[in-house]
């Protein structure tokens, strides 16, 4: 059974996130401040956290940088009513691996934790090298060789996700439930379109392929030898 904290001052709210969670198998445990939550953290093993940013006595995320600094890489989704584009990107780069805005439906809360609850533990190292690329996912950039690539969001992500699993066929839903978050596999050729961008942004003129398309099957990331 997976451990979930939550972190969070509205009793109404932490009481529906937590019939919530139970229901779906899990057990949690709830702090209301961040005192609270320091001492549950550094005295338990959890799978994940789910914290509120204001709290009584503090900035939520000044208890994830301080676990961040101290090699703490508990999954934690942040929870906020800021929730504009500047709150979120403050959130992930303080050390959130999701951000949700309230208020929020409970099915999206749920879905969101089943997805990080499925995330291998290695998917909270912020930089990554393979071969050539070098993928820093704080600043949202990647390099191959020194050449910028420019990359979107989600072409940043799906590279991430691919160079974490070099060698392994990548299908399309694969890519649709971890990437996108879909549940279902949606008509739509989306991730043809994103991994054809991605492709011609990685693999320039002259350079060896390391994304290439399995027909049929979906894509493989292949590090150069």
């Amino acid at each position: 059974m997976t451990r979930i904290l939550v972190i969070e001052d509205d009793g109404g709210t932490a009481e529906e996130i937590q019939l919530e969670l139970r229901a779906a198998g899990h057990e949690v445990c709830h702090a209301a401040s961040l005192g609270s939550a320091a001492a549950l953290v550094d005295g338990a093993n959890f799978d994940l956290l789910i914290l509120d940013r204001q709290l009584p006595d503090g900035e939520g995320l000044a208890l994830l940088s301080d676990l961040r600094a101290r090699g703490q890489h508990t999954p934690a989704l942040v929870l906020s009513a800021l929730g504009s584009l500047d709150d979120r990107v403050r959130g992930l780069r303080a050390g959130g691996d999701d951000y949700l805005a309230k208020p929020f439906a409970l099915v999206e809360l749920i879905a969101r934790v089943e997805a990080l609850l499925r995330r291998p533990n290695d998917t909270r190292e912020t930089r990554l090298i393979a071969g050539p690329l070098d993928l820093d996912l704080l600043a949202g950039s990647a390099t191959r060789a020194g050449r910028d690539l420019a990359l979107l969001p989600r072409e940043l992500k799906l590279l991430d996700y691919m160079v974490r699993r070099p060698g392994r066929i990548i299908t399309r839903s694969m890519l649709l439930q971890d990437v996108w978050g879909y549940s279902f596999e949606p008509n739509t050729n989306v991730v043809d379109v994103h991994m054809g961008r991605l492709r011609r942004k990685v693999d320039g003129e002259g350079e060896a392929q390391l994304i290439r398309n399995v027909r049929g099957q979906g894509y493989v990331f292949d590090l150069p030898h």
